[in-house]
């Protein structure tokens, strides 16, 4: 017995933080601008506007090289405050006409409108007149895709930017993804692109020629959803409650650190706020993770479990020492730290297994 065919919008804002600071200072229009680190700094682009694009300039690379790409760029600090007030005027949005979403990030998020009336129950003018409302609240504009399920609405809402709006039903859905480049499927990055494309598969076409025992050979878990998504079917619904599975902090520093007392002393700094985001969420941490990145780029991450809750009287430097005694500390310049806390738990389900167990 087949499901009942999904309505699944996935909403995209358009260059968000960029976009934000343009419509906020009117100098910045029609510039080439950058929201992210300085270009004499280790920062990285967070975004940037479309005039920017044009230099080949993208998310997340090094903001010394998107100068060298546009010298004339102007580079903004991001104002996350900002950004997200206007995220949450955007989810209200959305609420007005589903409470099935997914947010993904301050910028994007899935809608699932099957069991909605609103619209005589069409997805596509639901998507239209949310991106009809985000740009008469925010002055901002938004791209919508509408498909029948997570897979194609995210591809979908790609299609067109900015200010797009595309279409995937479910009759064309197979020859769809037939002609869809492997690298342009959605969770595909570049190592798994390559190891397609030593096996042949250029898109989805190729894709489907292989069976899923082959796939599971060469792509492990992930096989299943390959071979699913490559006749068209992505099942996956729509996480609406999400819990955090791990909370952390890190920094990339101005200037290498290679003395060992420093690096201890920052590693007990970043596991403080590691331990207070924790403590937020009313959650407790059984395992701590630390990461390191080297001046060489090179990176490691190393992991310790513990029994009981983690508590900051538990972690002192010997513990830091024991875990990265191996790790050059002292010897090797570094440019970035991390802590990172998981297997996380609920402080109300730690005290009531006390109660059974203590």
């Amino acid at each position: 017995m087949s499901l009942p065919l999904r309505k699944i919008i996935h909403i995209d804002m358009d260059a968000f933080f960029a976009a934000v600071e343009q419509r906020d200072n009117p100098k910045y229009q029609n510039k080439p601008i950058i929201v992210g680190g300085l270009p004499n700094s280790r920062g990285v682009v967070a975004t940037c506007s479309y005039e920017a694009r044009k230099y080949g300039i993208h998310s997340a690379m090094p903001s010394s090289r998107a100068f060298q790409l546009c010298p004339q760029a102007l580079f903004i600090k991001p104002r996350l405050a900002v950004y997200k007030e206007v995220s949450a005027i955007i989810r209200q949005i959305f609420y007005q006409y589903t409470a099935n979403i997914e947010p993904i990030s301050l910028d994007e998020a899935y809608l699932d409108v099957s069991d909605s009336a609103l619209c005589q129950g069409s997805a596509t003018r639901i998507a239209q007149t949310i991106k009809q409302q985000i740009l008469s609240e925010t002055g901002l504009v938004a791209s919508a895709g509408v498909s029948y399920n997570k897979f194609f609405a995210k591809i979908a809402s790609d299609m067109d930017k900015p200010d797009g709006f595309y279409l995937i039903t479910p009759e064309q859905g197979v020859a769809f993804v037939a002609q869809l480049p492997i690298g342009k499927f959605h969770g595909v990055g570049k190592v798994t692109e390559r190891k397609m494309h030593a096996l042949g598969i250029q898109n989805g076409a190729d894709l489907e020629q292989f069976s899923l025992p082959v796939l599971q050979q060469h792509f492990g878990k992930a096989a299943l959803f390959y071979y699913q998504i490559a006749q068209g079917i992505d099942d996956r619904p729509l996480r609406v409650y999400r819990e955090s599975k791990s909370i952390g902090t890190e920094t990339t520093y101005a200037k290498d650190l290679k003395e060992g007392r420093e690096i201890y002393q920052q590693l007990t700094e970043l596991l403080d706020k590691a331990l207070l985001k924790v403590q937020a969420k009313k959650l407790y941490a059984r395992t701590l993770t630390i990461k390191i990145k080297y001046h060489d780029f090179q990176q490691i991450t190393r992991s310790l479990s513990f029994t009981k809750p983690i508590k900051k009287q538990m972690l002192n430097v010997s513990v830091f020492r024991q875990l990265l005694s191996k790790e050059g500390i002292g010897q090797s310049k570094i440019r970035l730290l991390g802590v990172t806390l998981s297997t996380l738990e609920k402080q109300s389900n730690y005290y009531q297994q006390m109660d059974m167990f203590d």
